[in-house]
This record gives structure tokens, sequence and C-alpha cells, in this order.
């Protein structure tokens, strides 16, 4: 059932940050990136929890003062606390997917004292991975295409790095069919062009490719402090047996912290398609931690 979430924001070092409240319960932070649509999940989860959903560090309607300088997880991290403050200080659990993931992470290792159990989803930390080399190169290329091309170069570059099934090599990697059919990836059909984006809009990818892509890739996850096991971390990892960069890296990941990543449904978007089947394995993996 939907749940009307309330509307908030809070200052932050550099900017200001938007986020929604749904239900109501223990804390539970929902974090993504770039991927959107948590809604769905957050109305199933408010039946029992008080669930925080945000837009990251200067994108929507969050703000930067200074939009020229990096969004890192560690910022983002960082933001995640000062929402937790805001919240009367209350440890919160974290479910956050692909480079929401990698943000939780930075939160577990930076604020360990705000954060109950953190759940990482398929977090795309490429350092991690023997091919790494190759990744940069590939990621170089997705800030070039956005330089030299524009918005829908850059998407279609990235999309086909975070598709591409197997070890990336020199040879990079193939494009996917991008724009999908019928649209171009922002809305557009096949009855005609794609709307101009907006200010915001051009103003969001600007910050993607070129503030945030690459510091949330090249993310090294802090192994011995995340051992310490205070607070929980999980790594977790879709139903579908596939070899794209972010499985690749959560499975690497949980190698070096020496467990197994848990099961959800589906692939690396499986929340939105089965928002329920994640609310059910988010409450398992909660219940283990008590």
């Amino acid at each position: 059932m939907s749940t009307q979430p309330s509307q908030h924001h809070v200052d932050v070092p550099g900017g200001r940050v938007y986020y929604e409240i749904r239900g109501s319960g223990p804390l539970l932070l929902v974090v993504g990136q770039p991927m959107t649509g948590f809604g769905p999940l957050a109305d199933v989860l408010a039946d029992d929890h008080t669930v925080v959903t945000y837009d990251p560090h200067g994108v929507g309607e969050s703000t930067v003062d200074d939009p020229s300088l990096a969004v890192t997880p560690e910022i983002e991290a960082d933001d995640l606390a000062q929402i937790v403050d805001a919240l009367n200080g209350e440890r919160a659990d974290v479910f956050g997917s692909s480079g929401g993931a990698v943000a939780a992470l930075a939160f577990a290792a930076r604020h360990a004292d705000k954060a109950g159990t953190v759940i990482a989803h398929e977090p795309p930390v490429a350092e991690l991975l023997p091919d790494a080399p190759y990744i940069r190169a590939v990621v170089d290329d997705v800030e070039n295409a956005y330089r030299t091309d524009g918005t829908g170069a850059a998407w279609g570059k990235f999309v086909s790095l975070v598709m591409y099934d197997g070890q990336v090599t020199e040879d990079g990697v193939p494009p996917a069919a991008w724009p999908p059919p019928g649209g171009d990836g922002e809305g557009a059909d096949a009855a005609g062009p794609p709307p101009e984006p907006s200010e915001k809009q051009r103003a969001d990818d600007e910050l993607f490719f070129i503030r945030m892509l690459k510091p949330f890739t090249g993310y090294e996850p802090p192994v011995d402090v995340l051992l310490s096991g205070q607070p929980r971390v999980v790594l977790a990892v879709g139903a579908a047996p596939r070899g794209e960069v972010a499985r690749r890296s959560a499975d690497a990941l949980a190698e070096q912290l020496g467990t197994s990543p848990v099961i959800f449904p589906g692939d690396h978007g499986g929340f939105m398609a089965d928002p329920e089947g994640f609310a059910t394995t988010i409450r398992k993996v909660r219940a283990e931690s008590r």
C-alpha cells in the first residue's frame, strides 16, 4: 500500500540534502545511486519501519554550494549521519544498492556509532577486481564521452559497462542496446525526439559523470574496519548468476570479509521488479542481527 511520505531538508557541509520519511518503527535508510525507484520498496517496508529515502548530495532536490567539487562516498556517508542526527540520533539500519551500497559501506566505516545492520547490495567497488585497470579505462571513456558528446553518449557507455557480463579486458566492453527500444532512457518514446532536459537535469548529469562516478567506482572499502563486526555489514547479490562489475565486486568484498553474500531476488535492479521480495529479505537479515 502506497504511503505518502513527509518531506524534509537538512543542512550539511557544502549543501542541503532532501529526504523523505515513511511509516513508523525502527529506523531504516534506503539509499541508491544513480538508480531511483525506491518508492515501492519503501512503501512495503513502511509497514513496520521508519523508512528514510533521500536524494544524494547535489542530485534531485538536494543542492550543493560548489558544484565543481567532487562528491565522494565519504561525503554521502556524512550526509547520512546528518540525517540520523536530525532524527534524534537513533541508530539506523541501512539498505544500499549499487552506488548507494558504496555510500552505505562508507557510512558503516565512518559512523559505526550511528549504524546498526548495513546491507550492501551489489556495490561496484571495482578496485577489488583483477580487471580494475581496464574498468578504470572504461570509466575514463564514459567521462570523456560526456565531455565531448553529451548525456546520451555517456549514459550509453555507462550502461554498457554496468550490463557487461564478464571480466573487462583492454578492449573495453561492447556497446549495450542503448537507448532502449522505443525511448532514449530519459523518457522519450518512438513518437519523437526526447524532451529538452531541464537545467537541473543537466546539472545532475554533469555532477554524476564528472564529480561522482570516479570517486564511487574507485572507492576502496576499509576491510580492516568493516571486519570489526560493529556495525554488522552484510553483502548482498541478486539471485541471477551473472558476472557484471557490481556482482563480482560484491562477491570479492564478501570473500575478504569472510562471509557469503545474502541472495536477493532478481538482478542488479531487482528491488524495482520485486519490492515485496526485497522487503522480505531485508526483514530476514535484520532479524538475524538481533
